[in-house]
């Protein structure tokens, strides 16, 4: 029989607070409130159901289901296969005011994975459980000591590793980008999924467009509309975002052969712009977001995201 070596990764962090009051915390993991897991820099934490035994979802590519579920004490999850083995969260108290957390990933090394491990996705889960940490200590006390920095390595996996837009069709809530134009020569669409965090206001978004100052033409609940007109052709770009997506739309009318030979060329690097400017503002306003712990609480805590 063929065995397989097993990594074990644990992670501990004494917390000046109750650990009942952390626990309570630990439990709103995955939820819309879920003061510690740290999206939107990293992939939200999401169930089919209600955090408890049963639920099954994951983090990003990372699959599993939960199996053990003590409130306010500890929550186990399975991989899912052909992944094999599990990761869990474990609060011990120390003393009425002072509790121990403890993050445990045991996993099996199969094949790529060993690779993959030592050379990726170890470095990642780290800064993740650490910001896990600081959330919990920020959210229980007011403040995270010492929180984790980003390595230089970390903040190359991260920029290599963020989602890409995909291609779609025009919003059916972006009205203005639909009724621009009575005859459109060109349109295209690039969305990306909105992440817990992430600002629902199109105006935030306006960024994408950095570099290419378009006067703004029209706004509208979800949705701005940007544009110009020349006398080759007339464009507009609409920026919509909704509760689950921000969309980059772009719709074009040409008027004569001076129009139609200048996007004969723009039209070849236009996608590929469209879609590296919306994944470009994207991570920029998930890293500058304020953190779980900072969105929980009634006021601001201090910032403490200087490692990024």
């Amino acid at each position: 029989m063929r065995r397989f070596r097993t990594i074990r990764n644990v992670h501990e962090r004494t917390i000046e607070a109750p650990a009942q009051a952390v626990g309570a915390l630990l439990d709103r993991l995955s939820s819309p409130q879920d003061p510690i897991w740290p999206a939107p820099a990293w992939p939200p934490m999401r169930f089919d159901r209600p955090l408890g035994v049963g639920a099954d979802g994951g983090h990003g590519f990372v699959r599993y289901r939960v199996t053990a579920h003590e409130p306010g004490r500890r929550i186990r999850f399975d991989f899912n296969p052909p992944m094999s083995g599990h990761h869990e969260f474990v609060i011990e108290p120390l003393a009425p005011e002072r509790c121990l957390l403890r993050h445990t990933l045991q996993l099996q090394r199969r094949g790529p994975m060993a690779v993959s491990w030592a050379l990726a996705v170890r470095w990642m889960h780290d800064t993740v459980v650490e910001e896990v940490f600081d959330n919990a200590a920020r959210a229980a006390t007011g403040t995270a000591v010492s929180p984790v920095r980003w390595s230089p390595w970390v903040r190359l996996l991260h920029r290599v590793t963020w989602p890409r837009a995909t291609a779609g069709d025009l919003p059916t809530g972006a009205r203005l980008v639909r009724a621009a134009f009575a005859r459109t020569d060109y349109s295209d669409a690039w969305r990306m999924p909105m992440r817990p965090g992430m600002p629902r206001d199109p105006e935030s978004w306006r960024g994408v467009l950095r570099g290419a100052p378009f006067p703004v033409v029209g706004r509208e609940d979800g949705e701005v509309l940007l544009g110009e007109d020349a006398g080759h052709l007339d464009f507009r770009a609409s920026i919509h975002a909704d509760d689950g997506q921000v969309t980059l739309s772009t719709v074009v009318r040409i008027h004569n052969w001076r129009g139609r030979l200048y996007w004969a060329v723009v039209e070849r690097v236009h996608p590929f712009m469209a879609r590296t400017m919306l994944r470009r503002i994207h991570r920029r306003l998930a890293l500058t977001a304020p953190s779980a712990a900072e969105r929980a609480q009634p006021a601001p805590l201090s910032a403490a995201r200087q490692g990024r």
